[in-house]
């Protein structure tokens, strides 16, 4: 790779990594208290309505098994998640979104809106939209 790739690269995953690191810290700020990025994330996706077992959600967001477990008993605590046994395998476990997981994601949707449709606003739709394909390109050849 060249000199001037090498600086092109450095400098897109130099913005990636600081937007990512400003964005993290705007949500952390808003979300309602005691939730965190991860929780949310996770409460998000099982919003969708179909339950997941640990080890899909460990894939699905690219982190350990392990570090998925621990996600999941602090939402399983706070009684935002429920885990049950696979009826279909005894050996894997099953976990969906409860009625207050629902809540504390619709409360958190309605504290990010805000602070997303500013950023959306402030740069234009058409640039949103114009960039979005390349980010989930880049997320996806990431993964």
């Amino acid at each position: 790779m060249s000199d001037n790739k090498n600086t092109l690269a450095i400098m897109l995953f130099s913005e990636l990594l600081a937007a990512d690191h400003a964005l993290r810290g705007r949500l952390t700020r808003v979300l309602p208290k005691g939730m965190e990025i991860s929780h949310f994330s996770v409460l998000n996706s099982l919003a969708r309505g179909k339950e997941a077992s640990p080890a899909e959600l460990a894939e699905r967001f690219g982190v350990t098994r392990g570090a998925m477990t621990n996600t999941l008993t602090k939402l399983e605590r706070a009684g935002y998640v429920h885990i049950r046994p696979d009826w279909d395998d005894a050996r894997r476990k099953m976990v969906g979104i409860s009625p207050a997981g629902s809540r504390a994601r619709d409360d958190a949707v309605t504290v990010i809106t805000p602070m997303i449709n500013q950023v959306v606003e402030s740069l234009g739709e058409d640039r949103v939209r114009d960039v979005l394909p390349t980010l989930r390109e880049i997320r996806i050849k990431l993964t």
